[in-house]
């Protein structure tokens, strides 16, 4: 279709985050470090209920403007819910399916804001979960670029299962290989995405997911979370399998030191004053922070093999328990009394960044989401693996075969691990001269230098923005 552009001075871009806390933190530190560039106009598309979240993003730069459009209904959603963070946790296996079915029916909205706003966004950037949104630029006639939250490593696997549509074993133990990618990885079946293993050939929703994994490769490029020091290898791949070389690395995203800890996502049951004040009588390196992420809920024996290994370790420790449903408690009785003065047990949201930073806190033991995995990277910390679903397997892989900078502890959503097993890796970790200790810190030393000025990150940054500036002017 052809449309009559508005003049304007700049480009104009259209941000369009994924409704997950996992997805939509960092595109609003990519939003808010994009608008410290020159020669920019950004709006922001969000529903009614995620406008709140974008409340310091806007308050810190006036310039960007939310366009609010209603949330589409859907029968996989119930009424009300336009944040995965929203759902109960039984709800979240096919969340992330669900609410991108129902984004999708914010084309037509979208489309006829273009076509009646006086100057319409010349380039849109969407969260990978939102390919189709690659099809309406296409009818724009404007570019649209991928925003990744995950891994170039997962995203290189993601893109390789949707292109080839490979047949998956029925053997639960067979392992599936990529001989193609960097190092030929390999993961059994229950590893590899949730999404992809859901797929059913004609199914509409299957069919739109994988038409939306197929648009993201079409896409006129990308940009990930990441740093060329971590993942250089698969930026590599990918500038070869997308057969060009728009493929930025801008990461890691971090979020601007003024943030407070509720518009991270929520409120904590310890205030952070308090638990700086405890981290401040910690020995440095001597704490051990446990946290899963914002969806993961532990199963009661997992939960209480977990709880009698840091017992029995002996180590000091932060862990962030998330609420259950039903009322089953989140930790053993009594737990709390036992390791009264050694340990904390956090309720809610917990201030991950502040913690990991603190001089006390010297390993992590992580569900290998990326924005974890990144955090305890720039903070230096080793960590402990347990990679429950979506891409953790394969940033467990990273951490712990490639980077040496993680140990596993215990792997799968189901597994119960051994609480022998969780003490001895707890204690060991904690030890001066692992060599997990000495790698983090070299790579925290990376990502740092790669945010700085000169850095890599920054220079990718900078290359995107300057694309985008010669992309507009040459279409004037």
């Amino acid at each position: 279709m052809t449309m009559t552009v508005a003049v304007t001075t700049v480009p104009h871009i259209l941000i369009f985050p994924f409704p997950a806390q996992g997805h939509l933190i960092p595109i609003l530190d990519f939003t808010h470090y994009l608008a410290l560039r020159r020669q920019l106009q950004i709006t922001i598309l969000v529903t009614p209920k995620n406008l709140p979240l974008l409340q310091h993003l806007l308050s810190r730069h006036p310039s960007i403007q939310p366009l609010t459009l209603p949330f589409p209904d859907s029968p996989g959603i119930p009424p009300g819910v336009e944040n995965t963070k929203d759902l109960p946790p039984s709800s979240t296996k096919s969340a992330h399916v669900s609410f991108m079915n129902a984004l999708s029916g914010l084309r037509s909205p979208l489309l006829n804001w273009f076509q009646t706003t006086p100057s319409p966004p010349s380039v849109i950037i969407s969260d990978m979960f939102l390919g189709w949104t690659h099809h309406l630029a296409s009818d724009l006639g404007i570019p649209r670029i991928v925003f990744s939250p995950s891994a170039a490593f997962a995203l290189s696997v993601i893109y390789h299962l949707w292109r080839n549509m490979p047949q998956l074993p029925e053997n639960p133990s067979e392992s599936i290989t990529f001989p193609d990618l960097p190092n030929s990885p390999n993961w059994i079946k229950s590893q590899l995405s949730p999404i992809y293993r859901s797929y059913v050939p004609g199914d509409p929703q299957s069919e739109l997911v994988k038409d939306g994994f197929l648009a993201d490769i079409d896409s006129w490029g990308i940009a990930f979370n990441s740093f060329a020091g971590l993942e250089s290898k698969y930026l590599e791949y990918l500038k070869i399998e997308l057969g060009h070389d728009r493929v930025w690395a801008v990461g890691p995203l971090l979020s601007p030191p003024s943030e407070s800890v509720a518009s991270r996502g929520g409120t904590s049951s310890v205030s952070v004053p308090h638990l700086e004040a405890w981290l401040d009588t910690c020995p440095d390196d001597k704490v051990v922070y446990v946290c899963f992420g914002s969806e993961a809920v532990l199963t009661e024996d997992q939960s209480n093999k977990l709880a009698s290994g840091l017992e029995k370790s002996g180590v000091q420790f932060v862990w962030r328990v998330k609420d259950v449903e039903g009322g089953r408690p989140s930790i053993p009785e009594g737990f709390e009394d036992r390791v009264a003065g050694r340990g904390v047990v956090i309720r809610g949201w917990a201030p991950q960044v502040m913690i990991l930073s603190h001089r006390a806190v010297g390993a992590f033991l992580t569900h290998c989401g990326w924005n974890s995995v990144l955090e305890g990277i720039v903070a230096g910390v080793p960590m402990l693996a347990w990679p429950m679903g979506a891409d953790q397997f394969i940033d467990a892989t990273l951490l712990v075969e490639e980077l040496k900078m993680a140990v596993r502890v215990c792997e799968g959503k189901e597994s119960v691990p051994d609480s022998e097993v969780v003490a001895s890796k707890l204690s060991e970790l904690m030890e001066e001269d692992r060599e997990e200790r000495k790698l983090a810190k070299e790579l925290s030393l990376a990502a740092k230098e790669a945010v700085s000025e000169g850095g890599s990150s920054v220079k990718d940054m900078e290359s995107l923005v300057e694309q985008l500036v010669q992309l507009y002017s040459s279409s004037d």
